[in-house]
């Protein structure tokens, strides 16, 4: 009964406007993916680790294991021409070491350094005792439909509506299962496998996500993280 942590670093990151993939840029000189890394190699339930990376920064990703102690990384593979064709590749290089049928998975973006360990025990929790998990949050914002990007006459009740996040943890043969089936009914590319489920059918269960849990898409995203690093929870506020 393990619980694999896979690592999606296969993105170029264009919207940064960088000389170098965002995972790989340094704040506070350290890599954005080494945070990451060090979340899950600090977790006492996570038993080993997978990156799936872009092609040319193996080597440098190795070497960053070996400064950063990440002892956990077993292996590295390339990823693919789109979000599911790389977790595909990872999914199949984890299942060649790791066979039992109680295996999960943790599908996690590089970029989402400050992933908690709350986040990740409730996401292996709940998806232990239900079958899969989606981290989520809740959608404090007002939804607005629009044919035209420029105005809107409708809106959608954010009452019911969850935001995603990562990690999304899954039983390592069934998602194995679900991938095979998103091929063979031609199945448009998600990078989220939790829309796999639901395109299958399948129902996925919510685990806690949190607001701090950031995705670098953009420049202005660096700023906020490396803000968050600095930042210091003040004592008079209640959790």
């Amino acid at each position: 009964m393990k619980n694999i942590a896979l690592i999606i670093a296969g993105g170029v990151g264009m919207r940064t406007h960088q000389d170098i993939p965002k995972q790989f840029i340094n704040v506070k000189d350290v890599p954005v993916i080494v945070y990451t890394l060090k979340a899950f190699q600090n977790h006492p339930l996570i038993d080993a680790i997978e990156v799936v990376c872009i092609e040319g920064w193996h080597d440098v990703l190795w070497a960053y294991a070996k400064q950063f102690g990440i002892s956990k990384l077993e292996n590295i593979v390339n990823g693919g021409e789109t979000g599911q064709d790389s977790i595909r590749n990872g999914l199949k290089s984890i299942a060649k070491r790791y066979k039992d049928t109680d295996d999960i998975v943790l599908i996690h973006d590089s970029i989402r350094p400050m992933v908690s360990a709350e986040i990740i025990t409730d996401n292996i929790d709940v998806c232990r005792k239900y079958g899969n998990a989606a981290t989520v949050i809740p959608c404090t914002s007002v939804m607005l439909t629009t044919n035209n990007s420029i105005s809107s006459e409708g809106q959608i009740p954010r009452d019911n509506l969850k935001i995603t996040q990562t990690p999304q943890a899954f039983f390592l043969n069934e998602l194995l299962e679900v991938h095979k089936k998103a091929i063979t009914m031609d199945l448009l590319p998600s990078i989220a496998s939790c829309a796999l489920y639901i395109e299958l059918g399948k129902k996925v269960y919510l685990s806690r996500g949190s607001e701090k849990n950031i995705k670098i898409t953009t420049s202005e995203d660096i700023e906020i993280f490396q803000s968050l690093l600095e930042s210091k929870r003040p004592e008079w506020l209640k959790r």
